[in-house]
């Protein structure tokens, strides 16, 4: 099936730069540019595309405010795309709804890959990004664990542990000695009593809860926190 996709960029260089590398894929098809925010959020409203690449800082309407009206108006998905990995926007962003956080300089192959990833439902954030976004949320130091987690089981808040880490459904089912199912039923589990949307989400949550404290390593010698998941993961 083919990913349809809204690419929106205020410099018209990056933008189409953009669009002519996902419209070579034989699986992508760039269905309409936009200058900014406003005409990201028209071009999603006509014309109902899987997934919308936008700028953080656009004119008019910039890329978060798309971002939470496209996030509420449609079931695309949108990917933020900015020129700074310390962009203060990252935790703004991610709850406005999006799906992924990419650098500017991000190269053409990991482009693809999170078009296709988004697409499928999951999420990602460039390694540099998930670390800005771990130390914001660990800078005050440990937390209380808070009582939202308390819906959770014993092997769920385990299992949300090791998402927030970044451990894919296999590195999981090792660490857990379980199989695979076994961990998918888990983590879909976790989404829906926290109710939440996808992994990045799940990695906020646990960084807000404070069931991550700073300074964890990750266990089983797994990813940092948040690395991009192979597409069709749960």
């Amino acid at each position: 099936m083919t990913i349809r996709v809204v690419v929106a960029d205020d410099q018209e260089l990056v933008r189409s730069g953009f669009a002519m590398i996902l419209d070579a894929q034989p699986d992508i098809e760039v269905v309409a540019e936009a200058g900014d925010g406003t005409e990201a959020v028209e071009a999603v409203r006509r014309l109902a595309p899987d997934v919308a690449l936008l700028d953080i800082r656009m004119p008019r309407t910039d890329g978060i405010e798309a971002c939470r009206a496209i996030s509420a108006e449609s079931g695309c998905r949108t990917v933020m795309l900015t020129t700074f990995d310390t962009d203060a926007y990252v935790y703004e962003a991610l709850h406005a709804g999006a799906s992924g956080f990419l650098l500017k300089d991000v190269r053409r192959d990991d482009l693809v890959h999170a078009v296709r990833v988004v697409a499928a439902g999951d999420s990602l954030l460039a390694p540099s990004v998930a670390r800005r976004l771990v130390e914001q949320y660990t800078a005050g130091g440990p937390r209380r664990t808070d009582p939202r987690l308390d819906v959770l089981t014993g092997r769920e808040r385990e299992t949300l542990l090791l998402l927030a880490r970044g451990l894919s459904n296999a590195e999981i089912a090792a660490e857990l000695v379980v199989s695979d199912h076994t961990v998918k039923t888990h983590v879909g589990n976790v989404l829906a009593k926290l109710g939440l949307r996808d992994r990045i989400q799940a990695v906020i949550c646990a960084y807000e809860t404070g069931l991550v404290a700073a300074g964890s390593p990750p266990p089983g010698g797994g990813a940092g926190p948040a690395s991009s998941p192979a597409p069709g993961r749960n």
